[in-house]
């Protein structure tokens, strides 16, 4: 009777074992899916930053040449006013 336990314990263990691997399998699967979509997410992160800088860029640019127009203008007029 003893032996027949063991036998069916040790199906019970095999079984359990392939069990563990096919969710470890699927578990993997799910990882991978997911590294994929933040793979997706970390390209659309790159191009938003890729944007932002750009906007950044054309900004900046714009406040030095705004910059460079009122230093020019306040200059006129303080020949005009004669203020040195």
């Amino acid at each position: 009777m003893e032996n027949q336990n063991d036998q069916n314990n040790n199906i019970t263990i095999g079984h359990l074992a392939r069990m563990v691997q096919k969710g470890f399998n699927g578990v993997d699967q799910r990882f991978d899916k997911v590294d994929q979509r933040f793979d997706k997410v970390d390209q659309r992160f790159d191009k938003v930053e890729d944007r932002l800088e750009t906007i950044e860029k054309l900004l900046i640019v714009n406040h030095r040449e705004r910059i460079e127009k009122l230093e020019t203008e306040l200059k006129e007029l303080k020949e005009l006013l004669a203020i040195k």
